[in-house]
């Protein structure tokens, strides 16, 4: 496996994050190998070597060491010290309520502790970590099948039922990327170039608004994942269609539970046919392994246009704020308009009728 894994077993994949938000804009904080092998050393009695993983946000590093490989991350400062903590409890709470969970499990420190604190140059603290690292095919790279898909939605399903009593007091935290944020878009779409792609967003933001956001205060909430993207999913080398593990809980909100699902269907849609043919996959195995709600699935439409139009957006913003970066920032944009021109072209009702008909409803 190359030190260049996919989603690093950290956060790079998706651009994450609060636009506008001061983590967004920090840049990770910088450490040397030898420094990240002290740590290691120092912190977790591990005598390794240390190699450098590719972090948006983070300073991560793979640590191999005599009895295999783990993680080391050290929490970009200008990240809330609640939001870090919400991750750490996430992942121990999910190793209590269901240990078979191919997630990455934190590790204490010689100390006992979960979360060590450095200091940065500014004084501010910095939490340091360690996980277990995850061996796999990055779902990007791997080939698809209905299968696969279908194995994804059922550890997404999964996943949901093990946080589902899950608790933290960063309940409050917001996100951009968020979907029920949605009605806040409006304020973005300058920064989209071009009539007719505006004209797209503008027609799910208004469905949003139609339909969504009178029901959102009344639909079931709890903490999800909220990033299922092929960079945040490994799958088995020797047979993909198996999930191996799923990656970067860095976007966790409490938010309702149905657009956990959204999300994740939003990665899996067709540019030819129907456009949720092999998104359906996905969605009715969630339903198969933990039952969507009559108006959850209705909705599942507008959210995954939500979402979609969340995504054109938010990397309009940025690449306008950040135009140093703007051909990474935009490197799937093609692909993502393509997408929602094809999901838009689909009646609302008729896509309605597809998710109650796959969902057995």
């Amino acid at each position: 496996m190359s030190d260049t894994h996919p989603a690093e077993q950290s956060d790079e994949a998706a651009q994450s994050g609060q636009a506008g938000g001061d983590q967004l804009a920090a840049p990770p904080p910088v450490f040397t190998l030898a420094a990240a092998e002290a740590l290691a050393r120092d912190y977790f009695g591990l005598e390794g070597t240390a190699a450098q993983l590719t972090s948006e946000r983070d300073a991560n590093f793979r640590i191999r060491h005599a009895g295999g490989s783990h993680v080391l991350k050290i929490a970009n400062p200008a990240e809330a010290l609640e939001v870090t903590n919400l991750q750490t409890m996430a992942l121990l709470h999910i190793a209590k309520v269901d240990p078979g969970m191919p997630v990455q499990r934190v590790l204490p420190s010689i100390h006992g502790r979960h979360e060590e604190f450095l200091r940065g140059a500014d004084g501010r603290p910095m939490v340091l970590r360690l996980f277990t690292y995850l061996e796999g095919e990055p779902l990007h790279l791997a080939p698809r099948s209905a299968a696969q898909r279908r194995s994804i939605g059922a550890n997404l399903a999964r996943l949901g039922l093990a946080l589902r009593n899950f608790t933290h007091p960063a309940a409050g935290h917001e996100l951009v990327w968020d979907i029920k944020h949605a009605g806040r878009l409006w304020q973005y779409l300058p920064y989209i170039e071009g009539t007719e792609r505006r004209g797209l967003v503008e027609r799910i933001l208004k469905a949003f608004a139609d339909f969504v956001q009178p029901v959102l205060p009344t639909l079931r909430a709890q903490f999800v994942h909220s990033d299922l993207n092929p960079h945040n999913v490994l799958v088995e080398k020797s047979d993909p269609d198996i999930v191996a593990g799923i990656l970067d809980f860095g976007d966790m909100v409490m938010t309702p539970l149905i657009n956990d699902v959204a999300i994740a269907a939003a990665y899996q849609l067709s540019l030819e046919g129907n456009p949720l043919a092999e998104a359906g996959d996905l969605i009715g195995a969630y339903h198969a392994a933990s039952p969507l709600l009559p108006i959850e699935i209705d909705l599942l439409y507008d959210l995954i246009g939500a979402r979609m139009a969340t995504t054109a957006c938010v990397t309009a913003w940025r690449a306008a704020r950040y135009p140093e970066n703007r051909d990474y920032i935009l490197r799937n944009a093609p692909r993502a308009w393509a997408g929602l021109q094809a999901f838009a072209a689909l009646p609302r009702e008729e896509a309605q009728e597809y998710l109650r008909r796959i969902c057995g409803v």
